[in-house]
Protein backbone atom coordinates (compact mmCIF):
# COMPACT_ATOMS: atom_id res chain seq x y z
CA UNK A 1 0.00 0.00 0.00
CA UNK A 2 1.42 3.36 -1.00
CA UNK A 3 1.22 6.41 1.21
CA UNK A 4 -0.39 9.74 0.39
CA UNK A 5 2.30 11.59 2.36
CA UNK A 6 5.65 10.50 3.76
CA UNK A 7 7.55 12.64 6.23
CA UNK A 8 11.23 11.74 6.23
CA UNK A 9 14.40 12.81 8.02
CA UNK A 10 12.46 13.62 11.19
CA UNK A 11 12.84 12.99 14.91
CA UNK A 12 9.45 11.47 15.68
CA UNK A 13 8.39 11.07 19.30
CA UNK A 14 5.30 8.88 19.20
CA UNK A 15 4.12 8.85 22.87
CA UNK A 16 3.73 5.10 22.36
CA UNK A 17 5.56 2.91 24.85
CA UNK A 18 5.95 0.08 22.34
CA UNK A 19 7.83 2.28 19.89
CA UNK A 20 8.60 5.73 21.27
CA UNK A 21 10.88 6.92 18.45
CA UNK A 22 10.96 6.84 14.65
CA UNK A 23 12.50 8.84 11.82
CA UNK A 24 9.66 8.67 9.29
CA UNK A 25 5.89 8.97 9.26
CA UNK A 26 3.69 7.68 6.43
CA UNK A 27 0.08 8.86 6.07
CA UNK A 28 -2.83 7.36 4.14
CA UNK A 29 -6.41 8.68 4.06
CA UNK A 30 -5.75 11.00 6.98
CA UNK A 31 -4.41 8.26 9.26
CA UNK A 32 -0.99 7.05 10.29
CA UNK A 33 -0.08 4.23 7.91
CA UNK A 34 3.41 3.42 9.10
CA UNK A 35 6.40 4.70 11.02
CA UNK A 36 8.65 3.54 8.18
CA UNK A 37 9.62 5.18 4.91
CA UNK A 38 7.44 2.77 2.95
CA UNK A 39 6.82 2.32 -0.75
CA UNK A 40 5.88 5.51 -2.54
CA UNK A 41 3.53 5.90 -5.47
CA UNK A 42 3.65 8.46 -8.25
CA UNK A 43 1.33 10.79 -6.30
CA UNK A 44 2.99 10.38 -2.90
CA UNK A 45 4.01 13.70 -1.39
CA UNK A 46 7.39 13.54 0.32
CA UNK A 47 8.21 16.06 3.03
CA UNK A 48 11.84 16.24 4.20
CA UNK A 49 11.82 17.77 7.69
CA UNK A 50 15.58 18.17 7.93
CA UNK A 51 15.74 16.53 11.37
CA UNK A 52 12.88 18.52 12.93
CA UNK A 53 11.11 17.21 16.04
CA UNK A 54 7.64 15.72 15.48
CA UNK A 55 5.18 14.63 18.15
CA UNK A 56 1.43 14.01 18.41
CA UNK A 57 -0.89 16.97 18.22
CA UNK A 58 -1.48 18.49 21.64
CA UNK A 59 -4.73 17.68 23.43
CA UNK A 60 -6.41 20.22 25.73
CA UNK A 61 -8.88 18.54 28.09
CA UNK A 62 -10.34 21.80 29.40
CA UNK A 63 -10.91 25.05 27.56
CA UNK A 64 -13.67 27.39 26.49
CA UNK A 65 -12.71 27.89 22.85
CA UNK A 66 -15.87 29.71 21.79
CA UNK A 67 -15.82 32.12 24.74
CA UNK A 68 -12.19 32.87 23.95
CA UNK A 69 -13.05 33.47 20.31
CA UNK A 70 -15.99 35.66 21.28
CA UNK A 71 -13.80 37.71 23.60
CA UNK A 72 -11.12 38.19 20.95
CA UNK A 73 -13.57 39.23 18.24
CA UNK A 74 -16.31 41.12 20.06
CA UNK A 75 -15.18 42.19 23.56
CA UNK A 76 -12.80 44.47 25.43
CA UNK A 77 -9.60 42.70 26.47
CA UNK A 78 -7.01 43.66 29.06
CA UNK A 79 -4.36 41.57 30.78
CA UNK A 80 -4.03 40.38 34.36
CA UNK A 81 -1.35 43.00 34.95
CA UNK A 82 -3.93 45.79 34.50
CA UNK A 83 -4.62 47.79 37.65
CA UNK A 84 -7.88 49.57 38.35
CA UNK A 85 -6.75 52.76 36.62
CA UNK A 86 -5.68 50.78 33.55
CA UNK A 87 -9.06 49.05 33.40
CA UNK A 88 -10.95 52.32 33.72
CA UNK A 89 -8.86 53.84 30.92
CA UNK A 90 -9.63 50.85 28.67
CA UNK A 91 -13.35 51.13 29.45
CA UNK A 92 -13.30 54.86 28.74
CA UNK A 93 -11.66 54.30 25.35
CA UNK A 94 -14.06 51.50 24.42
CA UNK A 95 -17.15 53.42 25.52
CA UNK A 96 -16.19 56.45 23.44
CA UNK A 97 -17.10 54.53 20.30
CA UNK A 98 -20.44 53.17 21.52
CA UNK A 99 -24.03 54.35 21.47
CA UNK A 100 -25.60 55.87 24.59
CA UNK A 101 -26.76 52.59 26.15
CA UNK A 102 -24.52 50.01 24.47
CA UNK A 103 -22.74 47.49 26.69
CA UNK A 104 -19.03 47.37 27.46
CA UNK A 105 -18.21 43.69 27.96
CA UNK A 106 -14.80 42.22 28.58
CA UNK A 107 -12.08 41.08 30.98
CA UNK A 108 -10.19 39.79 32.71
CA UNK A 109 -9.37 41.59 35.95
CA UNK A 110 -7.01 39.90 38.39
CA UNK A 111 -8.70 38.23 41.34
CA UNK A 112 -6.25 40.07 43.60
CA UNK A 113 -8.28 43.22 42.81
CA UNK A 114 -11.51 41.95 44.35
CA UNK A 115 -11.13 43.99 47.54
CA UNK A 116 -10.25 47.19 45.69
CA UNK A 117 -13.28 46.80 43.41
CA UNK A 118 -15.68 45.94 46.25
CA UNK A 119 -16.40 49.59 47.05
CA UNK A 120 -19.15 51.92 45.91
CA UNK A 121 -16.48 54.45 44.94
CA UNK A 122 -15.05 51.93 42.47
CA UNK A 123 -18.48 51.45 40.88
CA UNK A 124 -18.90 55.22 40.58
CA UNK A 125 -15.51 55.43 38.85
CA UNK A 126 -16.63 52.70 36.46
CA UNK A 127 -19.86 54.59 35.76
CA UNK A 128 -17.89 57.73 34.94
CA UNK A 129 -15.46 55.89 32.64
CA UNK A 130 -18.35 54.27 30.74
CA UNK A 131 -20.38 57.47 30.49
CA UNK A 132 -23.26 55.82 32.33
CA UNK A 133 -23.35 52.81 30.00
CA UNK A 134 -23.87 49.25 31.20
CA UNK A 135 -20.55 47.49 31.86
CA UNK A 136 -19.80 43.86 32.71
CA UNK A 137 -16.19 42.82 33.25
CA UNK A 138 -15.20 39.25 34.20
CA UNK A 139 -12.40 38.29 36.56
CA UNK A 140 -9.56 35.90 35.74
CA UNK A 141 -11.58 32.86 36.84
CA UNK A 142 -14.56 33.97 34.69
CA UNK A 143 -16.71 33.18 37.74
CA UNK A 144 -17.16 36.72 39.03
CA UNK A 145 -18.21 40.08 37.58
CA UNK A 146 -17.56 43.78 38.14
CA UNK A 147 -20.50 45.76 36.76
CA UNK A 148 -21.67 49.34 36.50
CA UNK A 149 -24.75 50.97 38.01
CA UNK A 150 -26.58 50.85 34.68
CA UNK A 151 -25.89 47.10 34.39
CA UNK A 152 -27.30 46.56 37.87
CA UNK A 153 -30.36 48.60 36.91
CA UNK A 154 -30.99 46.62 33.72
CA UNK A 155 -30.59 43.35 35.69
CA UNK A 156 -32.97 44.52 38.41
CA UNK A 157 -30.36 44.10 41.13
CA UNK A 158 -30.98 46.45 44.09
CA UNK A 159 -30.34 46.64 47.81
CA UNK A 160 -33.43 44.52 48.40
CA UNK A 161 -32.45 41.78 45.94
CA UNK A 162 -31.61 38.61 47.89
CA UNK A 163 -28.42 36.72 47.16
CA UNK A 164 -29.15 33.90 44.71
CA UNK A 165 -28.34 30.33 45.60
CA UNK A 166 -24.65 29.83 44.98
CA UNK A 167 -23.86 33.52 44.63
CA UNK A 168 -23.29 36.74 46.51
CA UNK A 169 -24.09 40.36 45.75
CA UNK A 170 -21.26 42.25 47.47
CA UNK A 171 -22.84 45.16 49.35
CA UNK A 172 -21.77 48.42 50.95
CA UNK A 173 -21.57 47.65 54.69
CA UNK A 174 -23.20 50.99 55.54
CA UNK A 175 -25.99 51.35 52.99
CA UNK A 176 -26.54 47.75 51.86
CA UNK A 177 -26.36 48.91 48.23
CA UNK A 178 -24.63 46.61 45.71
CA UNK A 179 -21.08 47.83 45.16
CA UNK A 180 -20.85 46.30 41.67
CA UNK A 181 -18.98 43.06 42.41
CA UNK A 182 -21.11 39.98 41.81
CA UNK A 183 -19.76 36.60 42.89
CA UNK A 184 -20.64 33.38 41.09
CA UNK A 185 -24.39 32.98 40.43
CA UNK A 186 -25.07 36.61 41.35
CA UNK A 187 -23.68 37.57 37.95
CA UNK A 188 -26.22 35.50 35.99
CA UNK A 189 -28.88 38.22 36.23
CA UNK A 190 -26.53 40.64 34.47
CA UNK A 191 -25.60 38.01 31.85
CA UNK A 192 -29.31 37.60 31.08
CA UNK A 193 -29.86 41.36 30.91
CA UNK A 194 -26.96 41.55 28.47
CA UNK A 195 -28.42 38.79 26.29
CA UNK A 196 -31.66 40.73 25.89
CA UNK A 197 -29.94 43.55 24.03
CA UNK A 198 -26.68 42.04 22.78
CA UNK A 199 -27.28 38.67 21.16
CA UNK A 200 -24.70 37.23 18.79
CA UNK A 201 -25.93 35.95 15.45
CA UNK A 202 -25.43 32.35 14.34
CA UNK A 203 -22.70 33.60 11.99
CA UNK A 204 -20.94 35.34 14.88
CA UNK A 205 -21.03 32.17 16.97
CA UNK A 206 -19.46 30.28 14.05
CA UNK A 207 -16.84 33.01 13.71
CA UNK A 208 -16.05 32.79 17.43
CA UNK A 209 -15.54 29.01 17.26
CA UNK A 210 -13.51 29.30 14.06
CA UNK A 211 -11.28 31.94 15.61
CA UNK A 212 -10.83 29.94 18.80
CA UNK A 213 -9.88 26.78 16.91
CA UNK A 214 -7.49 28.73 14.68
CA UNK A 215 -5.74 30.02 17.78
CA UNK A 216 -5.55 26.49 19.19
CA UNK A 217 -3.97 25.31 15.93
CA UNK A 218 -1.27 27.96 16.27
CA UNK A 219 -0.30 26.32 19.57
CA UNK A 220 -0.43 22.80 18.13
CA UNK A 221 -3.76 21.70 19.62
CA UNK A 222 -5.62 19.20 17.44
CA UNK A 223 -8.15 17.89 19.99
CA UNK A 224 -9.86 19.57 22.90
CA UNK A 225 -12.77 19.40 25.31
CA UNK A 226 -14.90 22.51 25.69
CA UNK A 227 -15.76 22.57 29.37
CA UNK A 228 -19.20 24.18 29.16
CA UNK A 229 -21.22 24.79 26.02
CA UNK A 230 -24.47 26.45 25.05
CA UNK A 231 -26.81 25.30 22.30
CA UNK A 232 -25.38 28.12 20.17
CA UNK A 233 -21.86 26.71 20.55
CA UNK A 234 -23.07 23.18 19.74
CA UNK A 235 -24.80 24.53 16.64
CA UNK A 236 -21.69 26.43 15.54
CA UNK A 237 -19.48 23.35 15.83
CA UNK A 238 -21.94 21.26 13.83
CA UNK A 239 -22.11 23.99 11.17
CA UNK A 240 -18.33 24.09 10.88
CA UNK A 241 -18.07 20.31 10.55
CA UNK A 242 -20.88 20.11 8.00
CA UNK A 243 -19.00 22.72 5.95
CA UNK A 244 -15.75 20.72 6.17
CA UNK A 245 -14.13 23.40 8.35
CA UNK A 246 -13.83 21.66 11.73
CA UNK A 247 -10.19 20.60 11.73
CA UNK A 248 -10.01 19.26 15.28
CA UNK A 249 -11.52 16.56 17.45
CA UNK A 250 -13.94 18.36 19.75
CA UNK A 251 -15.67 16.92 22.81
CA UNK A 252 -18.37 19.16 24.29
CA UNK A 253 -19.54 19.32 27.91
CA UNK A 254 -23.27 19.93 28.41
CA UNK A 255 -24.07 22.17 31.37
CA UNK A 256 -26.19 20.60 34.11
CA UNK A 257 -26.07 23.70 36.27
CA UNK A 258 -24.84 27.15 35.32
CA UNK A 259 -23.72 29.53 38.06
CA UNK A 260 -21.74 31.82 35.76
CA UNK A 261 -22.66 31.84 32.05
CA UNK A 262 -26.40 32.45 31.96
CA UNK A 263 -26.89 29.92 29.15
CA UNK A 264 -30.34 28.57 28.28
CA UNK A 265 -31.22 25.71 27.99
CA UNK A 266 -29.20 23.72 30.51
CA UNK A 267 -29.75 20.42 32.30
CA UNK A 268 -32.23 17.89 30.96
CA UNK A 269 -33.53 20.11 28.10
CA UNK A 270 -29.97 20.56 26.79
CA UNK A 271 -29.25 16.84 27.04
CA UNK A 272 -32.38 16.14 25.00
CA UNK A 273 -31.24 18.22 22.00
CA UNK A 274 -27.47 17.74 22.12
CA UNK A 275 -27.46 14.58 20.03
CA UNK A 276 -28.60 16.42 16.92
CA UNK A 277 -25.30 18.34 16.91
CA UNK A 278 -23.10 15.25 16.81
CA UNK A 279 -20.91 15.03 13.72
CA UNK A 280 -17.75 13.34 12.47
CA UNK A 281 -15.39 15.47 14.53
CA UNK A 282 -17.73 16.80 17.21
CA UNK A 283 -18.81 14.64 20.11
CA UNK A 284 -21.16 16.08 22.77
CA UNK A 285 -20.22 13.22 25.09
CA UNK A 286 -19.91 14.84 28.52
CA UNK A 287 -22.02 16.70 31.02
CA UNK A 288 -20.51 19.48 33.13
CA UNK A 289 -21.38 20.09 36.77
CA UNK A 290 -20.15 23.04 38.80
CA UNK A 291 -19.83 21.65 42.31
CA UNK A 292 -18.24 24.74 43.87
CA UNK A 293 -16.76 28.13 43.01
CA UNK A 294 -13.19 29.42 43.35
CA UNK A 295 -10.97 29.94 46.40
CA UNK A 296 -10.13 33.66 46.05
CA UNK A 297 -13.79 34.61 46.63
CA UNK A 298 -14.24 31.91 49.31
CA UNK A 299 -16.75 30.01 47.17
CA UNK A 300 -14.71 26.79 46.86
CA UNK A 301 -15.73 24.02 49.26
CA UNK A 302 -13.01 22.97 51.72
CA UNK A 303 -12.75 20.38 54.48
CA UNK A 304 -10.96 22.92 56.70
CA UNK A 305 -11.97 26.59 57.05
CA UNK A 306 -10.70 29.65 55.27
CA UNK A 307 -8.77 32.35 57.10
CA UNK A 308 -11.16 34.45 59.20
CA UNK A 309 -12.62 37.61 57.72
CA UNK A 310 -15.32 40.10 58.68
CA UNK A 311 -17.87 38.81 56.18
CA UNK A 312 -17.59 35.07 56.87
CA UNK A 313 -16.16 34.68 60.36
CA UNK A 314 -13.66 32.06 61.46
CA UNK A 315 -15.48 28.84 60.51
CA UNK A 316 -16.31 29.37 56.84
CA UNK A 317 -15.63 26.32 54.66
CA UNK A 318 -17.50 27.25 51.51
CA UNK A 319 -20.21 24.93 50.23
CA UNK A 320 -21.01 22.64 47.33
CA UNK A 321 -23.68 23.72 44.87
CA UNK A 322 -25.77 20.60 45.47
CA UNK A 323 -26.08 17.85 48.07
CA UNK A 324 -24.45 14.49 47.51
CA UNK A 325 -27.68 12.70 46.56
CA UNK A 326 -28.39 15.22 43.81
CA UNK A 327 -24.86 14.84 42.45
CA UNK A 328 -25.23 11.06 42.42
CA UNK A 329 -28.52 11.46 40.59
CA UNK A 330 -27.00 13.57 37.83
CA UNK A 331 -24.02 11.26 37.40
CA UNK A 332 -26.40 8.31 37.20
CA UNK A 333 -28.62 10.12 34.66
CA UNK A 334 -25.63 10.95 32.50
CA UNK A 335 -24.19 7.44 32.65
CA UNK A 336 -27.56 5.90 31.81
CA UNK A 337 -27.70 8.15 28.73
CA UNK A 338 -24.24 7.00 27.64
CA UNK A 339 -22.63 10.27 28.71
CA UNK A 340 -19.58 10.96 30.85
CA UNK A 341 -19.13 13.75 33.39
CA UNK A 342 -16.71 16.57 34.13
CA UNK A 343 -17.16 18.00 37.65
CA UNK A 344 -15.70 21.39 38.59
CA UNK A 345 -13.99 21.07 41.98
CA UNK A 346 -11.53 23.63 43.34
CA UNK A 347 -11.70 22.74 47.04
CA UNK A 348 -10.84 19.41 48.63
CA UNK A 349 -14.37 18.98 50.02
CA UNK A 350 -15.89 19.11 46.54
CA UNK A 351 -13.24 16.65 45.28
CA UNK A 352 -14.19 14.24 48.05
CA UNK A 353 -17.91 14.69 47.34
CA UNK A 354 -17.31 13.84 43.68
CA UNK A 355 -15.27 10.74 44.48
CA UNK A 356 -17.97 9.62 46.91
CA UNK A 357 -20.64 10.08 44.25
CA UNK A 358 -18.62 8.23 41.59
CA UNK A 359 -18.10 5.36 44.02
CA UNK A 360 -21.86 4.97 44.40
CA UNK A 361 -22.49 5.16 40.64
CA UNK A 362 -19.73 2.63 39.91
CA UNK A 363 -21.30 0.29 42.48
CA UNK A 364 -24.56 0.48 40.51
CA UNK A 365 -22.80 -1.05 37.50
CA UNK A 366 -21.83 1.98 35.42
CA UNK A 367 -18.31 0.78 34.64
CA UNK A 368 -17.83 2.46 31.27
CA UNK A 369 -18.73 6.08 32.03
CA UNK A 370 -15.80 8.45 32.23
CA UNK A 371 -15.50 10.87 35.10
CA UNK A 372 -13.20 13.86 35.43
CA UNK A 373 -12.44 16.05 38.42
CA UNK A 374 -11.83 19.42 36.81
CA UNK A 375 -9.14 21.61 38.41
CA UNK A 376 -8.75 19.69 41.67
CA UNK A 377 -6.10 22.09 42.93
CA UNK A 378 -6.57 20.77 46.46
CA UNK A 379 -6.91 17.05 47.20
CA UNK A 380 -6.84 15.55 50.67
CA UNK A 381 -4.04 12.93 50.91
CA UNK A 382 -6.58 10.23 51.77
CA UNK A 383 -8.33 10.84 48.45
CA UNK A 384 -5.27 10.60 46.18
CA UNK A 385 -5.45 6.80 45.66
CA UNK A 386 -9.20 6.95 45.02
CA UNK A 387 -8.72 8.54 41.57
CA UNK A 388 -7.13 5.41 40.13
CA UNK A 389 -9.30 3.03 42.16
CA UNK A 390 -12.50 4.64 40.84
CA UNK A 391 -11.28 5.40 37.33
CA UNK A 392 -11.55 9.17 37.77
CA UNK A 393 -9.31 11.36 35.63
CA UNK A 394 -7.63 14.43 37.12
CA UNK A 395 -8.25 17.33 34.74
CA UNK A 396 -5.41 19.53 36.00
CA UNK A 397 -6.27 22.99 34.81
CA UNK A 398 -5.77 25.87 34.60
CA UNK A 399 -2.02 26.49 34.82
CA UNK A 400 -2.02 26.88 38.60
CA UNK A 401 0.94 24.70 39.49
CA UNK A 402 3.36 27.64 39.45
CA UNK A 403 3.52 30.96 41.32
CA UNK A 404 1.20 33.55 39.75
CA UNK A 405 -1.75 35.89 40.18
CA UNK A 406 -4.36 33.30 41.14
CA UNK A 407 -2.09 31.42 43.61
CA UNK A 408 -1.28 34.81 45.15
CA UNK A 409 -5.01 35.51 45.55
CA UNK A 410 -5.54 32.06 47.09
CA UNK A 411 -2.73 32.74 49.57
CA UNK A 412 -4.76 35.69 50.87
CA UNK A 413 -7.68 33.48 51.93
CA UNK A 414 -6.07 30.18 53.02
CA UNK A 415 -3.41 29.48 55.66
CA UNK A 416 0.06 29.38 54.09
CA UNK A 417 0.66 25.70 54.72
CA UNK A 418 -2.47 24.88 52.72
CA UNK A 419 -2.28 27.57 50.04
CA UNK A 420 1.15 26.36 48.98
CA UNK A 421 0.09 22.76 48.51
CA UNK A 422 -1.74 22.98 45.20
CA UNK A 423 -1.85 20.51 42.34
CA UNK A 424 -0.40 17.25 43.72
CA UNK A 425 0.43 16.04 40.21
CA UNK A 426 3.43 13.86 41.18
CA UNK A 427 1.39 12.15 43.87
CA UNK A 428 -1.54 11.53 41.53
CA UNK A 429 0.71 9.92 38.92
CA UNK A 430 2.46 7.82 41.55
CA UNK A 431 -0.95 6.58 42.72
CA UNK A 432 -1.76 5.48 39.16
CA UNK A 433 -4.26 8.23 38.32
CA UNK A 434 -4.93 9.33 34.77
CA UNK A 435 -3.71 12.93 34.76
CA UNK A 436 -4.90 15.02 31.80
CA UNK A 437 -3.71 18.49 30.85
CA UNK A 438 -5.95 21.46 30.17
CA UNK A 439 -5.50 25.20 29.79
CA UNK A 440 -8.91 26.52 30.88
CA UNK A 441 -8.29 29.19 28.25
CA UNK A 442 -9.34 32.03 28.39
CA UNK A 443 -8.94 31.76 32.19
CA UNK A 444 -5.31 31.27 31.23
CA UNK A 445 -4.29 34.02 28.86
CA UNK A 446 -3.33 31.56 26.11
CA UNK A 447 -3.79 27.85 25.40
CA UNK A 448 -0.03 27.35 25.05
CA UNK A 449 0.56 23.85 26.41
CA UNK A 450 4.30 24.54 26.62
CA UNK A 451 3.62 26.99 29.42
CA UNK A 452 1.88 24.12 31.19
CA UNK A 453 4.59 21.58 30.37
CA UNK A 454 7.26 24.01 31.58
CA UNK A 455 5.33 24.49 34.82
CA UNK A 456 4.71 20.80 35.34
CA UNK A 457 8.42 20.04 35.01
CA UNK A 458 9.82 23.01 36.96
CA UNK A 459 6.88 24.23 39.12
CA UNK A 460 8.21 27.72 38.31
CA UNK A 461 6.50 30.64 36.57
CA UNK A 462 7.35 30.28 32.84
CA UNK A 463 7.28 34.06 32.39
CA UNK A 464 9.75 34.68 35.20
CA UNK A 465 7.46 37.31 36.69
CA UNK A 466 6.82 35.45 39.94
CA UNK A 467 9.86 34.04 41.76
CA UNK A 468 10.23 30.71 43.46
CA UNK A 469 8.54 27.36 42.92
CA UNK A 470 5.12 26.13 44.01
CA UNK A 471 5.42 22.84 45.91
CA UNK A 472 8.44 21.69 43.85
CA UNK A 473 8.19 18.14 45.19
CA UNK A 474 5.20 17.71 42.87
CA UNK A 475 7.23 18.25 39.67
CA UNK A 476 6.94 15.54 37.02
CA UNK A 477 9.25 14.49 34.17
CA UNK A 478 9.17 15.93 30.67
CA UNK A 479 8.00 12.63 29.17
CA UNK A 480 5.17 12.50 31.71
CA UNK A 481 4.23 16.13 31.04
CA UNK A 482 4.07 15.56 27.28
CA UNK A 483 1.85 12.52 27.81
CA UNK A 484 -0.40 14.60 30.11
CA UNK A 485 -1.01 16.96 27.17
CA UNK A 486 -1.38 14.25 24.51
CA UNK A 487 -2.40 10.63 25.10
CA UNK A 488 -3.59 11.01 28.69
CA UNK A 489 -5.85 13.93 27.81
CA UNK A 490 -7.18 12.04 24.79
CA UNK A 491 -7.97 9.03 26.95
CA UNK A 492 -9.74 11.18 29.54
CA UNK A 493 -11.95 12.60 26.75
CA UNK A 494 -12.73 9.21 25.24
CA UNK A 495 -10.48 9.78 22.22
CA UNK A 496 -7.58 7.53 23.18
CA UNK A 497 -8.27 5.17 20.29
CA UNK A 498 -8.42 8.05 17.81
CA UNK A 499 -5.61 10.46 18.63
CA UNK A 500 -3.00 11.36 21.25
CA UNK A 501 -0.17 9.13 19.99
CA UNK A 502 1.35 8.32 16.63
CA UNK A 503 0.59 4.69 15.92
CA UNK A 504 -0.75 3.06 12.74
CA UNK A 505 -4.50 3.43 12.43
CA UNK A 506 -4.86 6.61 14.46
CA UNK A 507 -5.62 10.01 13.00
CA UNK A 508 -2.51 11.68 11.57
CA UNK A 509 -2.56 14.55 14.05
CA UNK A 510 0.89 15.90 14.81
CA UNK A 511 3.01 18.98 15.30
CA UNK A 512 6.46 20.02 14.13
CA UNK A 513 8.48 21.93 16.72
CA UNK A 514 11.34 24.38 16.45
CA UNK A 515 13.45 22.32 18.87
CA UNK A 516 13.82 18.94 20.53
CA UNK A 517 12.34 19.47 24.02
CA UNK A 518 14.33 16.51 25.34
CA UNK A 519 17.53 18.40 24.44
CA UNK A 520 16.26 21.68 25.88
CA UNK A 521 17.10 23.02 29.32
CA UNK A 522 13.93 22.77 31.46
CA UNK A 523 14.12 26.50 32.16
CA UNK A 524 13.69 27.14 28.42
CA UNK A 525 10.84 24.72 27.66
CA UNK A 526 8.33 27.59 27.47
CA UNK A 527 10.24 28.94 24.47
CA UNK A 528 9.23 25.90 22.41
CA UNK A 529 7.31 26.97 19.31
CA UNK A 530 5.03 25.04 16.99
CA UNK A 531 6.08 25.57 13.38
CA UNK A 532 3.47 23.26 11.80
CA UNK A 533 0.22 21.68 12.94
CA UNK A 534 -1.33 18.78 11.02
CA UNK A 535 -4.82 17.36 11.55
CA UNK A 536 -5.99 14.16 9.84
CA UNK A 537 -3.06 14.32 7.45
CA UNK A 538 -3.62 17.93 6.41
CA UNK A 539 -1.54 20.89 7.48
CA UNK A 540 -3.79 23.38 9.29
CA UNK A 541 -1.12 25.77 10.58
CA UNK A 542 2.28 26.88 9.36
CA UNK A 543 4.38 29.44 11.16
CA UNK A 544 4.84 32.48 8.94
Amino acid sequence: MTADIVLTNATVYTVDGHRPWASSLAIKDGKVLSLEDIERGPSTEVVDLDGAFVMPGLVDVHNHHALAGRAALFELNFGLDAGMDDILAAVRERAAGLGPDEWVVGGAWASTLVNALSRSSARHALDEAAGGRPVMLSDDSRHNRWVSSRALELAGVTASTPDPAGGEIVRDPTTGEPVGVLLEAAGVAVERALSETRTLTAEQHVAASRHGIGTLHSYGVTAFQDAGVSADILRALKSLDDAGELHAWVVSSLLINDPIFGFDPIGAPLLEVAGQYRSEHHRPDFVKIFLDGVPPTRTAAFLEPYLPDAAHGACHHGATTMPGDELVGWLRTAAAAGLSAKVHCTGDASVRATLDAVEKVRAEGFADARFQVAHGQFVHPDDLPRFAALGVAADISPFLWVPGVIPAAIAEVLPGDRAGRMQPNRSLLDEGALVAGGSDWPVSESPNAWEGIHGLVTRQDPTGTFPGALWPEQAITLAEAIEVFTLAAARAMGLGGVTGSLVPGKSADFVVLDRDPFKTDPSALVKTKVTQTWFAGHRVYHQA
